[in-house]
């Protein structure tokens, strides 16, 4: 039996001797593309050449890349581990030819390493090709079905729907017909009562799709119509797992090497047997998942946060905690203590894991002991929903509240009814998922993009000039309209361009475009599509005309110093805390710099000052900028050149350097660190476990900051009577104050005390045998309150306390209560309430004290006779 590590070999090996060039896995964690924020298939990282914004290196390509879908078509979130066979992170092999093969060899290659070299049973194979589409004009794939005859009969070539065989990048872009493979994984028996071919495509777990070949030869455009892409391409898709289990003769991807070693080390920590009970398998299963998941993205530099991608990361960690608290019993983090296995597993096809082992478990335990906490308050906070809703005398939950605790506290639906059902209560599922799709649509609506189609002017891509140039002479090459959030902009394709485009941290350039006397204003350049895009409120009168392109200089100067800036923050860091640290992200524009970094404890003052100073060391040698723009990158490694994990480096990569400082950088830096001026650090912080955040300014920003220093200074000195030593004189001050405060609280006290006795002497009995002190007078709110607080402090029983201050021309009523009377049912704070309307303001507080403020100082004397009328009641 093969493993899966040999599986995966195989591929590799098996297109490899059909020239095809084998490539590394992108990262999982998509950085520096909007419209994706995580590898979803394998043809992500070509997306560019499909698209025509990139020319291919190779015209045949194969890999095994690692993917992450939590949406879509059979990948909700919640249905992981319910079934055995669908997962959020997941290996795809795949192969694609660029221009070069298409249809016949595509699905002769697949038929021979199926059943040539795997020798899987190909009576239990089925294709599905695409039957047409009329409204389109399109007619059933007859060439790919021609193909398949050769190595299949007629009934085990299926005609597929628009939906299943014709697949589509997107609304508009690349698309076309595709044939899938299915095995049937059913006994004998089985296949003997239902054919395979009745099975295929319709969820069956034993009848599944393990390959997908994708014909691309169509342009989709933004009307819905179609038309020929300029060359073909071959995308296929092949389930790693899926293709295990069916190899291995088991009937779920969990039963798979796989995932064995995590299941078993699972139930070593949990003590419980996979196969005994159908909701610890699940909850298992939903473990071996996410842990997957969750390496895999920290491992390439995506941590959980609560915005966009770091969100969806703490929702599958949190979904695998509470899958682990509820149906295996771990009230402490365990998850963590998974990661050696997945490393003996996975480590040598992914050496990012071994790598990174340590900060994927720090972050991992942090995450999993916050997400306990937060747990233990949301069953709390559905215990207090349990007794209300009995206390009402219902035995169904809102809707409304159930989606409070799915999405503030992390409780899936399942899990609220599996504790409502304990308490023989349901929850009202309609009002449930009506509230999950008014969430959906909001999320829909704010991402939405409305885009006409490309205004193709030329042919051609974007020169980037930018390193050299700050201006130069262009055309538009494309432009197009689009609407977002109720803003209309256009996009503008120029076939040479001094504009950086937004990536890698650096804010994008902006700038002006000049035919004759016409200057339309960029404000912005983004990255999509690896395309350079600039942004612009309209275009110009005639797009046609030659144009030229100039960016704001003095913006870029400023974007430079702060980009060399993390780059020499960077090895200082590494120099003053260890050789742990590696950067974990960036932020650069022309005002300020982030730096994030793997570290596990506060940068002390003390290093950050000497991390400072060495920078700044660096700053003042004027140290000349070393550049390689076109070094294979293994010389770049050997120059001592760091490759980040999570980021995608082609074999020719972009090196800059300045002394000990060596990065693969695409960015734009200062020809001479002198040109920084200086580097200041103005902020550090946690921003996750095992991940430190610096801020900085450099040049300008520092003079700008060190004038409003000198400018605060110069101020204190002057309100210190200009004293010589500004320091000792504010301490003087200081201490001067301290002195005075203890005075004024022993006065305070004082008062309190002396107020307190009156009170007490000056009681009248009324009618319900209350002792009633009522008070009005002018009087500081902290003597008050230290009266009434004291009052209730002192045992007195049957005693009130109402009073009308006034303090700075606003009135305030103080009621207390001693706790005999609050048990008779009298209530502070109701009462406080009622009696604020004559004053025209209003307040609350506890049964026992509380207060109110107002704008009516006239109203005083009633609210206390109204009061007096309540406490007699």
């Amino acid at each position: 039996m093969l493993t899966a590590k040999e599986i995966r070999e195989a591929f590799k090996s098996f297109f490899e001797s059909k020239q095809h060039h084998i490539v590394p896995s992108a990262p999982m964690v998509i950085k520096d593309d909007p419209t994706l924020m995580f590898t979803n298939a394998g043809m992500n990282q070509f997306k560019d050449i499909i698209l025509g914004n990139q020319q291919a290196q190779w015209r045949r390509v194969a890999d095994s890349q690692k993917c992450l879908r939590v949406s879509g078509k059979h990948n909700d979130l919640e249905e992981v581990g319910h079934d055995t066979y669908h997962h959020t992170m997941f290996e795809m092999l795949g192969n694609w030819s660029f221009g070069d093969y298409f249809k016949k060899e595509a699905i002769d290659w697949c038929w021979e390493f199926l059943v040539d070299v795997l020798h899987l049973n190909p009576a239990n194979l089925y294709a599905t090709v695409f039957e047409g589409y009329a409204p389109e004009g399109l007619e059933r794939d007859n060439e790919a079905a021609g193909y398949w005859e050769k190595h299949l009969p007629a009934d085990h070539i299926i005609n597929g729907n628009r939906h299943d065989n014709f697949w589509e990048m997107g609304d508009t872009g690349p698309c076309g017909p595709c044939s899938e493979i299915h095995i049937d994984l059913r006994s004998e028996e089985e296949k003997a009562q239902v054919p395979g071919r009745e099975l295929v495509n319709k969820d069956h777990p034993q009848v599944i799709e393990i390959w997908n070949l994708v014909f691309m030869q169509y342009n989709r455009k933004a009307d819905g119509s179609l038309e020929p892409l300029p060359f073909n391409v071959i995308d296929t898709g092949m389930g790693f797992e899926r293709l295990c289990m069916a190899l291995q003769g088991k009937k779920s991807n969990y039963d798979t090497d796989v995932f064995q070693p995590l299941i078993g080390e699972i139930g070593n920590i949990s003590g419980k047997r996979y196969g005994e009970n159908h909701d610890v398998d699940v909850a298992m299963r939903v473990v071996a998942d996410h842990v997957r998941t969750i390496a895999f993205s920290i491992a390439d530099g995506q941590l959980p946060s609560n915005a966009k991608a770091g969100y969806v990361i703490r929702r599958i960690l949190r979904r695998a905690v509470r899958y682990g608290y509820t149906f295996l019993g771990m009230r402490e983090a365990f998850m963590y203590r998974l990661i050696d296995t997945l490393i003996e597993s996975m480590g040598a096809a992914y050496p990012e894991l071994p790598a990174q082992a340590v900060l994927i478990k720090h972050v991992c335990k942090e995450e999993e002991d916050s997400f306990l906490r937060t747990l233990e308050t949301g069953m709390k906070l559905i215990e207090k929903v349990i007794a209300d809703t009995k206390q009402a005398g219902k035995t169904e939950i809102s809707g409304r509240e159930a989606f409070t605790l799915y999405d503030t506290y992390g409780f899936p639906l399942d899990l609220t009814e599996l504790i409502l059902r304990e308490n023989k209560m349901t929850v009202n599922e309609e009002e449930f998922n009506a509230e999950m799709q008014q969430q959906k649509q909001r999320a829909r609506n704010a991402a939405a993009v409305e885009a006409t189609d490309w205004v193709e002017l030329q042919e051609g891509v974007t020169e980037f000039v930018g390193y050299d140039l700050t201006e130069c002479d262009t055309e538009i090459l494309r432009y197009r309209k689009v609407k977002q959030k109720n803003n209309e902009f256009y996009q503008i394709v120029l076939s040479r361009t001094p504009f950086y485009a937004e990536m890698g941290g650096q804010v994008g350039d902006k700038g002006t475009l000049t035919v004759d006397d016409e200057i339309i204003e960029i404000i912005d350049t983004k990255r999509e599509n690896n395309l350079p895009v600039h942004i612009a409120k309209r275009i110009p009168a005639d797009p046609t005309a030659p144009l030229r392109a100039a960016i704001d200089v003095k913006r870029r100067r400023a974007i430079e110093c702060n980009h060399t800036a993390t780059h020499l923050l960077h090895a200082a860091l590494r120099h003053v805390l260890g050789k742990h640290v590696e950067q974990k992200g960036s932020y650069v524009d022309d005002k300020m710099l982030r730096f994030d970094f793997s570290h596990f404890k506060k940068v002390t003052p003390e290093e950050i000052r000497q991390v400072e100073h060495l920078a700044n060391e660096m700053v003042r040698h004027a140290t000349q900028r070393e550049e390689h723009r076109e070094m294979p990158i293994d010389e770049a490694r050997a120059m001592g050149a760091m490759a980040l994990f999570g980021e995608k480096y082609g074999d020719r990569v972009r090196v800059i350097k300045y002394d000990e400082s060596v990065e693969l950088c695409g960015g734009t830096h200062v020809t001479n660190t002198g040109y920084i001026g200086m580097i200041k650090i103005v902020g550090e912080s946690s921003i996750a476990a095992g991940i430190r955040r610096i801020e900085a300014i450099t040049g300008e920003g520092v003079e700008n900051m060190i004038d409003l220093q000198q400018d605060i200074l110069t101020e204190i000195k002057s309100m210190l009577n200009n004293a010589p030593d500004a320091l000792v004189a504010l301490r003087k001050s200081l201490e001067e104050n301290a002195t005075l405060r203890k005075q004024t609280e022993g006065f305070i006290q004082d008062r309190i005390n002396s107020l307190r006795e009156r009170l007490v002497n000056d009681a009248r009995l009324n009618d319900k045998g209350v002792s009633v002190m009522r008070l009005q007078l002018p009087i500081l709110p902290d003597v008050i309150k230290g009266a009434a607080t004291a009052l209730r402090g002192s045992g007195l029983t049957h005693h009130a306390l109402i009073a009308g201050t006034i303090h700075a021309e606003r009135p305030m009523l103080t009621v207390m209560l001693t706790d005999d009377l609050v048990k008779e049912g009298k209530n502070a704070g109701q009462m406080v309430r009622e009696a604020a309307k004559l004053i025209q303001g209003g307040g609350g507080g506890q049964p026992g004290f509380a207060q109110a403020g107002g704008k009516n100082i006239d109203g005083v004397s009633a609210a206390l006779d109204k009061l007096e009328e309540m406490l007699n009641s």
